[in-house]
């Protein structure tokens, strides 16, 4: 039998309430003998101390199975060299990897082999030490085979001189590191650090040596949208469950599928992941470290924090995956964004279907971004049709460390790039601006707006490609802007306005922030804080210019 480790069926198995750990041609004297060790360790700061053979759930003696037991014992190969494990909070993911570390060390054949366990941060790495340390202090047999340097966070095994050393994600330290064996907790914490993916990668290359290592990462869904590391790991993992991908990477994820997380737009505030009688599906230790009427309680007290509280605490209590942010001073646009994706509009479609197009720019300090909107008048429709792109100097990824892992995603999108040489930004937009002009659907009168505060060189680079004069028109911001805001969140809550489906845009938007000034409302950059909302702004230019009822330059949009 071939090591297939796809689950197709992962959503009958959810709802039947079966193990998400696909068939294997297990070795099956590796995996008892693993399951045996487990079992025997003891649960330290749990009443009565139970052994895990009476405290562990069945559906982690299933991922344990499955990675021990795909080790050879003729060659020395592991078959599944990763795993991945989505599981939301309270399912004592954190207890029972560490004391899976525990059971790799004991299990541990190699001289004087490094295993690695790392939180994100520093109570993870204590809770997980805890664990190891007390499993160890109530076992005599074990007290006398490992040695605890408490103050190291050190375990090292007497007769081979394997360690385990559990510590805070650190890409520096790790970095460099040759492990047999890692367990990364909560990935999507640990991603947003500076060199999270390259530390990573550096594990995988330091373990290439050593074919019965393995890497295993077991973490909670974001409170945020996906990104950096944790987002392509987790793209992975359901790639390979569903068939997409073949890797040595067990996948196990305890999500709803999408038509539960995210339905159609009609069902907003109703959708199906609100209805307590299916969170068993993503519950796997229910009746042991969790219970689904204390889940109850704490959803309804969610809920009445508000919207945004509720779906930071379903992010992590059901893994439902965030979309567009909803905070109590979110611009009202960002709940109707999601639902007004066109996932065909690209710039040439956008270009194909107007019979008019606005341009909006904004931003591109130094440490900034520059956004550039194109909004088209759809023929018949008269849909508003948005797209947009970002460009940035690598000086932005050294700046803005916090978001810089976001960004290389948008690049890798396509959505923003990232220029090497001051004043490329400026002319890949004028040339985007150029051919908008081109395809005669730019308004001779005030097609282009734009910031007035520091348009200098944006100007300068628009004139270089023959767009100028009355063409270009300085856009007031602040509450000048306010119709073209509502302007804005009405087309989106109605459908009248249709956006590129851009992961970029959709975290704009989210970071957009108001401010209430007299009757006007305004989205500025000080009150979107450090977020970047670039684009968006200059999205608002081109609405303002759109609202004025433009013509092309040929009546019918063509030469």
């Amino acid at each position: 039998m071939a090591w297939t480790l796809a689950c197709p069926d992962w959503q009958d198995r959810l709802r039947e309430g079966r193990s998400l750990v696909p068939s294997l041609p297990l070795h099956n004297e590796q995996a008892d003998r693993a399951v045996a060790v487990f079992r025997k360790l003891r649960l330290a700061d749990v009443p009565g101390q139970p052994t895990l053979a009476e405290a562990a759930g069945e559906w982690f003696i299933d991922i344990l199975r499955a990675l021990f037991g795909s080790l050879d014992p003729a060659t020395g190969m592991r078959a599944i060299r990763e795993l991945f494990c989505l599981v939301p909070k309270k399912n004592s993911k954190t207890s029972y990897g560490a004391l899976m570390m525990l059971t790799a060390l004991l299990l541990n054949l190699r001289p004087r082999a490094k295993f690695i366990l790392t939180g994100p941060t520093h109570d993870v790495a204590e809770l997980a030490f805890a664990q190891v340390n007390g499993a160890i202090e109530i076992d005599e047999t074990l007290s006398k085979l490992l040695h605890v340097r408490g103050h190291l966070k050190l375990i090292e095994h007497r007769r081979s001189g394997a360690q385990l050393e559990i510590m805070t994600f650190d890409p520096s330290v790790l970095t460099g590191q040759k492990p047999a064996g890692v367990l990364i907790d909560e990935l999507h914490v640990s991603a947003r650090m500076p060199r999270a993916a390259n530390a990573l990668r550096q594990l995988r290359g330091g373990m290439l040596p050593y074919p019965e290592a393995f890497l295993a990462i077991i973490t909670t869904q974001s409170e945020d949208v996906p990104a950096g590391v944790f987002k392509s790991e987790l793209a992975k993992a359901r790639a390979v469950r569903d068939g997409a991908l073949s890797v040595p990477m067990l996948p196990v994820l305890y999500e709803f599928p999408e038509r539960i997380q995210r339905p159609p737009r009609e069902q907003r505030g109703r959708e199906p992941w609100r209805d307590p009688t299916l969170w068993h599906q993503v519950t796997p230790n229910r009746g042991r470290s969790v219970e689904i009427s204390r889940l109850v309680e704490e959803f309804h007290a969610s809920a009445a924090a508000g919207e945004a509280e509720l779906r930071a605490w379903a992010s992590q209590h059901l893994n439902v995956e965030i979309g567009v942010g909803l905070l109590a001073d979110a611009w009202p646009g960002a709940e109707h964004w999601e639902g007004a994706a066109d996932e065909d509009l690209t710039l040439a479609a956008l270009l194909a279907r107007s019979e008019v197009v606005t341009v909006g720019i904004d931003g591109g300090g130094l440490d900034d971004l520059l956004g550039l909107t194109v909004l088209g008048r759809e023929r018949g429709t008269r849909r508003w049709l948005w797209w947009s792109r970002v460009w940035a100097h690598p000086i932005v990824l050294k700046r803005r460390t916090d978001i810089a892992a976001r960004l290389l995603d948008f690049a890798a999108d396509g959505d923003l790039v990232v220029v090497e040489t001051l004043g490329e930004d400026l002319s890949q937009a004028a040339a985007i601006v150029a051919q908008v002009r081109d395809s005669g659907l730019l308004p001779e009168r005030a097609g282009v707006g734009l910031d007035p505060a520091g348009i200098a060189g944006m100007v300068d680079a628009l004139a270089e490609a023959d767009i100028a004069g009355e063409t270009l028109v300085g856009i007031p911001q602040g509450w000048r802007l306010n119709g073209a805001i509502k302007a804005t969140e009405r087309g989106l809550a109605q459908g009248t306005l249709v956006h590129a489906d851009q992961p970029l845009m959709a975290w704009c938007v989210g970071n957009a922030r108001v401010e209430q000034r007299g009757n006007a409302v305004l989205i500025t950059k000080q009150a979107a804080g450090s977020a970047k909302i670039d684009p968006l702004a200059a999205g608002f230019n081109a609405v303002e210019l759109m609202a004025r009822n433009p013509v092309s330059q040929t009546a019918d949009g063509v030469f």
